[in-house]
């Protein structure tokens, strides 16, 4: 089974190809930081009130060691206990993808903190903003949660990992980050930053595909296991969403204040909540809030449109596959 201790090397006969196709699907959509003009964002920002200025400020901080935080819990925890090469050669996608994502929040705090000591602030903001630090410190307890685990023995092992998993996947990438990613797109609908909206379109598909493919892999354990997912997982996953909401929630008071027009902390309230059902809605799990989805400009992201004719190139891009590629041999 999926999460039995071992190492299986061999991908023929292959046991889990939805996960290889994920891993395909991941190669086609492939972009670089350098394809993203942050440049053009400079007027934007040169123009911005204070309490605009102060979000972005904040939002880029978070972004300074998000996704690197993500990426430590994929080394140290979920690659070895998920054992498919299949699936594994998806983690491996994801690990460069998160690199790609350091690397445009690195080139973002770059481009939008021209002076050294704000750079350097915003690095360190897990140690002295505390609406940063307690989401950090949220991350680190799930990781440190299995971090001594070395194989999954035991159904209360097993349960274990599933929480840092099912903990990474709809608190995380699926909430934390469509949090930030909202505030994004609502400068990009009053027709800001559009170098920032880019480089965020191919993130959030990125987070997408990551997100899917951690619930697909719960999908899995669960018709491998069903008896692991007891009604004491079931609880421990909604007060971990219900815990997930709050962080995120004192981030969006700190970086709303008083709140700006489209965007105030008590509509993110309301987007997190709603957020927060889809996620538990998708592990089969009873949705908590019932909080309808206060931004419009969300529910468009939410289907992808993402191909934009007038950006500098179509959003929704896509590597080509060249030469002849033929799969006649019968495996």
């Amino acid at each position: 089974m999926l999460l039995d201790p071992g190492m299986d090397l061999t991908l023929r006969p292959m046991r889990y190809p939805d996960f290889y196709e994920r891993y395909r699907a991941a190669i086609r959509n492939t972009w670089t930081v350098e394809e993203v003009d942050l440049h053009s964002d400079l007027a934007d920002l040169a123009r911005m009130t204070p309490q605009e200025r102060h979000l972005i400020n904040r939002l880029v901080a978070f972004f300074a060691t998000g996704d690197s935080i993500v990426a430590n819990n994929l080394v140290l925890n979920l690659y070895q206990h998920v054992n498919a090469p299949e699936a594994r050669l998806y983690l491996s996608r994801q690990l460069f993808e998160e690199a790609v994502h350091v690397q445009f929040y690195l080139t973002l705090l770059d481009t939008y903190l021209p002076d050294p000591d704000e750079r350097v602030k915003a690095f360190a903001a897990i140690e002295h903003i505390p609406s940063i630090r307690d989401k950090a410190e949220f991350c680190f307890r799930w990781i440190d949660s299995i971090n001594g685990l070395r194989q999954l023995e035991t159904a209360a092992e097993r349960r274990q990992f599933l929480l840092n998993l099912i903990c990474f996947a709809a608190c995380i990438e699926g909430l934390f980050f469509y949090g930030a990613f909202a505030y994004v797109y609502w400068f990009r609908s009053r027709g800001l930053l559009g170098g920032l909206a880019t480089g965020t379109n191919w993130v959030f598909r990125d987070e997408s595909m990551h997100m899917e493919f951690a619930f697909s892999v719960v999908d899995t354990v669960r018709a491998e296991e069903p008896e692991l997912f007891d009604d004491a997982l079931a609880e421990q996953v909604t007060a971990m969403l219900e815990e997930a909401v709050a962080a995120e929630l004192a981030f969006a008071r700190d970086l709303c204040g008083d709140g700006m027009p489209g965007m105030t902390a008590e509509q993110m309230r309301e987007y997190l909540e709603y957020v927060a059902d889809q996620r538990l809605a998708r592990l089969g799990l009873p949705t908590r809030y019932g909080t309808a989805n206060p931004f419009a400009f969300m529910e468009l992201q939410d289907v992808q449109e993402l191909a934009n004719f007038f950006e500098r190139r179509v959003s929704a891009y896509q590597v080509a596959v060249e030469g002849n590629v033929s799969f006649d041999e019968t495996f």
